[in-house]
């Protein structure tokens, strides 16, 4: 600050993650945002929450606002297994150390900010935020929890990819208008007393959910929330939605529209230093920052709607894609990176395959509020042709720098197939032979997730025939192209509908298969997905059907043991 001649910062944003200059870290895109808006800007990565608080006063007052982020993950999910034991590593941080932050990481950050600065205000944003803008079951506790904004007391909340609006906030408060006064701003949410009118939002529709007392009184209450919730949440119509909560009102804004090309773009063109930190050459690696320092995102959003998965909520059911001079020109900067050998480590997005998809009737999408364009079946307006994304690999691999562009995202295989996705033809069979021939590893990883076909339907999965027929195809194009290569299906245990009896017909059907899975993932129930709302409710909210769910941490242990039986 001294060198650059500041007396104060406009904004100090808090972190809970090591502070990773690149696109892929939430807290640098923020600050890099807030940046090009003019602002001044100071980022404090996990600070120390323990002792004098030294790390929340040394930079003294902001001239506009705190910012906080518990950081790319969920605290919780960060610091706990599904059986709730404590992890003792932690990606986000160097050497993987754990314990440098806290649990509820957001909520500690903005209280004390609050008890220390009262007259600032406390924007809070990130996933941990986002995924629980509203009332939500929160599984460490075994309860349902009012929103983040009432039990952190921060005076905003932003939800989901949060660039354009932190941009629109830096000028609103830039141009003179009070924090506490902007009750306009898309993809925000705020308080609001409850015996008070609504401010205006021409051209939105108001939808109230049931008061915070109804739902924590009945699930079937709770259960209409979830639906509506989720319902506007993959929705083109501007809902604004409202939950009384004791003597206050939580606001959820609808979002902004998904971002166009050019939005996507601007982004990644921002002056990043794509690297760590120097303060931390020293204290070791950063796991997180390892994984992904040769790969690149070519878009965000996911149309899946899987049950367990928080993208849609957070992200976006719109694919929002970048352009194909975007890619290439990240990509040549990642080629001048030190330790860069020729291989980008991943080319993709939440699922690899969705690059440049979208409804071609955007009039049918507006009127739509399904949660998943593939699930129970592909949407006949949806385009899933791979002609482009097939194209883009093969401009990849053709750079002078580049040996190999691997595909690590995972890849939503059902799309391929003509039994699932009638639209499948012969740019979808081109596609699978790129990928697997040009862009694997020698290790296909895809996410089957279960072979039941009922928890399946819960998950908002295609069918396990589906999974079989890729691997058909698999082999077929291993065998004729001479390569040794392997298909590595992931699952899932004790999620909702599956049963011990279920997760033993799984491991024979592997075993018929003669696959033995390597990665098993333990449900965990994270704020506001489907899933999670089945674990809390025991049945499925759309339909009122009674659900299995496996909430005892032994069976939980026995469900995923199943996996590593010989």
């Amino acid at each position: 600050m001294k060198g650059l001649g500041w007396e104060r910062p406009d904004v100090i944003l808090f972190t809970g993650d090591a502070y990773i200059d690149h696109p892929s870290f939430g807290a640098a895109i923020i600050a890099r945002v807030l940046e090009a808006e003019g602002m001044k800007v100071a980022v404090v990565p996990q600070p120390n929450w323990r002792d004098d608080l030294r790390d929340f006063t040394k930079l003294g007052e902001p001239r506009f606002f705190f910012a906080v982020t518990a950081g790319n993950m969920d605290s919780m999910v960060n610091h706990y297994t599904a059986a709730r034991r404590l992890r003792s590593d932690d990606a986000y941080t160097p050497g993987g150390a754990a314990g440098f932050r806290p649990d509820y990481a957001t909520i500690v950050y903005t209280q004390i900010l609050k008890r220390l600065f009262p007259e600032i205000p406390v924007v809070i944003g990130g996933i941990e935020a986002s995924m629980r803008r509203l009332m939500h079951y929160d599984y460490w506790k075994d309860s349902l929890e009012p929103s983040i904004l009432i039990s952190s007391g921060a005076d905003m909340l932003i939800y989901g990819m949060a660039e354009r609006a932190v941009a629109g906030l830096a000028g609103r408060v830039k141009g003179g208008d009070n924090m506490k006064e902007i009750t306009d701003l898309p993809q925000s949410a705020y308080l609001w007393p409850a015996d008070s009118s609504l401010p205006s939002l021409p051209g939105v529709t108001d939808k109230a959910l049931r008061p915070c007392h109804e739902a924590k009184a009945s699930r079937r209450a709770y259960a209409e929330n979830f639906v509506l919730f989720e319902k506007t949440s993959n929705s083109m119509k501007p809902v604004r939605l409202t939950e009384r909560c004791g003597e206050m009102v939580v606001v959820v804004n609808p979002p902004f529209t998904p971002a166009t090309e050019v939005e996507a773009d601007a982004i990644y063109e921002l002056p990043f230093n794509y690297a760590p930190h120097p303060r931390y050459d020293r204290k070791g690696a950063i796991p997180a920052w390892e994984m992904i320092r040769f790969s690149v995102n070519i878009h965000r959003g996911c149309f899946g709607g899987c049950s367990f998965c928080a993208i849609a909520a957070h992200q976006g059911k719109f694919v929002s894609s970048r352009s194909e001079g975007s890619i290439l020109r990240e990509i040549e900067k990642i080629s001048r990176m030190e330790g860069f050998k020729g291989y980008l480590t991943d080319l993709g997005g939440p699922s690899a395959n969705m690059y440049r998809m979208a409804g071609r009737d955007t009039g049918r999408c507006m009127k739509c509020g399904r949660p998943s364009c593939i699930w129970p079946s592909v949407c006949d307006n949806l385009n899933t042709s791979h002609r482009e994304l097939t194209a883009l690999y093969r401009r990849v691999n053709s750079l002078p720098y580049v040996k190999k562009a691997f595909v690590s995202s995972g890849v939503r295989y059902d799309l391929l197939m003509k039994e699932y996705n009638r639209a499948a033809g012969k740019d979808e069979k081109e596609y699978l032979e790129e990928l697997i021939v040009g862009h694997t590893s020698g290790r296909l990883k895809v996410a089957p997730e279960h072979t039941d076909d009922e928890v399946l339907y819960l998950m908002r999965k295609s069918p396990f025939r589906h999974f079989r027929k890729l691997r058909e195809k698999f082999l077929s194009i291993t065998g004729t192209q001479g390569l040794k290569y392997e298909l590595i299906p992931y699952f899932i245990s004790s999620h909702p509908g599956t049963t011990e009896k279920k997760m033993s017909e799984l491991a024979r059907e592997l075993a018929g298969l003669g696959m033995r899975p390597e990665q098993v993932q333990d449900f965990t129930p994270t704020p506001m997905t489907l899933a999670t709302a089945m674990y809390y409710l025991g049945f499925d909210p759309y339909t009122g059907q009674k659900v299995y769910v496996a909430n005892d941490i032994a069976e939980k242990r026995r469900q995923k043991g199943y996996f590593f039986r010989k």
